[in-house]
């Protein structure tokens, strides 16, 4: 890795004009209309990035459906598309650097962390589903033995996804993954202060060999070509990773035009629970402060609420205060620093206004709850105790580095806690006995639970949640069905 001068040399002196990717090429918006690209990290305007609307969307669907239609992708022999998309995970292995350099500059987040996790995580989730293409069986139903019953899986046709701005790479790599690989089309709307490494995705995709117009990706402002996409009478599916109020304007637009399919990752207010027979409470303290202070909070299955059994919290709270003693918290281009600012001085000002209840219910700063201003991104990771369980503290998703602490009486106490939010993405449990452990999980509500961990994802498993979290899934096998359809076809053999 290189170190710190360098990269600083190279974010100072890093400028961008990010345009639209339609039809295996760059282009303007049609309507010449830009926005600026801010650089959080670095507290500057880097370049514009050309800002798509309605007129854009029209263009990418256009070329999607166009090339879906034509049974370019779609009907490719299925070790040809396997070998396109391998060529392109390589692609994406070999620029990994610009990739991360990319999604750093656009996001403020640590370098170190983008070339470690978000560019490789992102080139073997592609590669993963790459090797997919030619391993999914379609299945023959037990029909009488005058007839033969198939069930096959079709693509949907053109898939929009709009893709949130914490992990930008990732997350469009989650949906472009089964998408691609069960043959559809897919038009990508980054959130619109991370474009950069969207488009260079496609690019590099193109490169490949990955046919015009499989894969588009246009900027532009949520309400602009987010809606225009959603609304789309030629878009078969929604694929949303956000917030809540916009996912449900998302199932909102769906309604309202062609009844297309949605899926959606809503965030959430993850539980890690911690019972008193917990053993290790040094590697739990080390792993509730990941859970919530990596990317300063900002990621929908953050770890923000520990739910502690009494007897244990003052002992956890002297090893989360051993822990922040050498949790590095500073300049994103320090190949050392574990967490960097907030995305946007809008985010940062959301978390000063949670960081303003602290107190107004009984609320005791255990440590941080220093709100910046101005310039400053950077607010230092924070810890609440004796927070009410029904308080917006506890409820609400702050997203941002603000750990909340909730008083349990014992194990059924805390379940009750654990699951006393409208959400239902993830949670934890740490507890040493292990019967306890599967019965606790069991009755959580959450898409996906950990034990004695927290935050250990990889491509093989799903990931989504309940409730207010929302009902689609990425990653998986699981995903190749939500991006096809099932057709039953039945041959009479008499």
């Amino acid at each position: 890795m290189a170190d710190k001068d360098m990269w600083s040399k190279k974010a100072a002196a890093f400028t961008s004009d990010a345009k639209i990717f339609i039809d295996g090429k760059y282009c303007d918006a049609a309507s010449g209309k830009t926005f600026d690209n801010i650089a959080p990290g670095q507290n500057r305007t880097i370049g514009k990035n050309a800002s798509g609307d309605t007129e854009d969307i029209n263009r990418a669907v256009a070329s999607a459906k166009r090339v879906f239609d034509a049974g370019t992708w779609r009907d490719m022999n299925p070790r040809d598309k396997k070998i396109i998309m391998l060529r392109w995970a390589q692609l994406l292995g070999e620029n990994r650097e610009e990739l991360a350099f990319l999604e750093a500059i656009d996001t403020g987040r640590p370098i170190s962390d983008a070339l470690s996790v978000d560019a490789p995580n992102s080139t073997r989730v592609i590669q993963w589903y790459a090797e997919t293409i030619d391993k999914t069986y379609d299945e023959i139903a037990p029909a009488p033995r005058n007839a033969l019953a198939m069930i096959t899986r079709e693509p949907l046709g053109v898939i929009g996804a709009v893709v949130p701005w914490n992990y930008p790479m990732m997350i469009t790599s989650w949906k472009l993954g089964p998408a691609i690989a069960m043959g559809n089309s897919i038009i990508v709307k980054p959130a619109e202060n991370s474009s950069l490494s969207a488009l260079k995705m496609a690019e590099l995709a193109t490169a490949a060999g990955l046919p015009d117009g499989v894969f588009n990706v246009v900027p532009g402002l949520g309400a602009e070509a987010g809606q225009a996409l959603a609304r789309h009478m030629d878009v078969a599916k929604i694929a949303f990773t956000g917030s809540g109020p916009t996912g449900r304007k998302m199932m909102q637009y769906a309604a309202e035009s062609n009844m297309k399919a949605v899926s959606l990752e809503l965030g959430g207010k993850s539980p890690q629970v911690i019972l008193k027979d917990c053993v290790d409470l040094q590697a739990a303290a080390s792993t509730i402060g990941w859970a919530i202070y990596y990317n300063a909070g900002q990621t929908c299955n953050a770890g923000s609420r520990i739910i502690i059994e009494k007897e244990i919290k003052e002992e956890l709270f002297q090893h989360l205060h051993t822990f922040l003693e050498s949790f590095v918290v500073g300049d994103q281009c320090d190949p050392a620093t574990q967490m960097a600012g907030l995305v946007s001085e809008i985010q940062r000002d959301r978390v000063n206004s949670y960081l303003d209840l602290i107190g107004q219910e009984g609320e005791k700063l255990i440590f941080g709850g220093e709100k910046t201003s101005g310039n400053d991104l950077l607010i230092k990771p924070t810890l609440v105790d004796n927070v009410k369980p029904d308080s917006r503290l506890a409820q609400e998703e702050i997203f941002g580095p603000v750990l909340v602490a909730i008083d349990a009486n014992n194990e059924d106490h805390a379940l009750q806690l654990a699951n006393r939010t409208e959400y239902g993405l993830a949670a934890s449990v740490w507890t040493s006995d292990i019967a306890k452990a599967h019965k606790f999980a069991r009755n959580l509500r959450a898409g996906t639970v950990w034990v004695n961990t927290f935050d250990m994802l990889d491509v093989i498993t799903p990931f989504g949640g309940f409730g207010a979290s929302g009902g689609g899934r990425d990653k998986s096998l699981h995903a190749l069905d939500s991006y096809s359809a099932l057709k039953t076809t039945w041959v009479d053999l008499n």
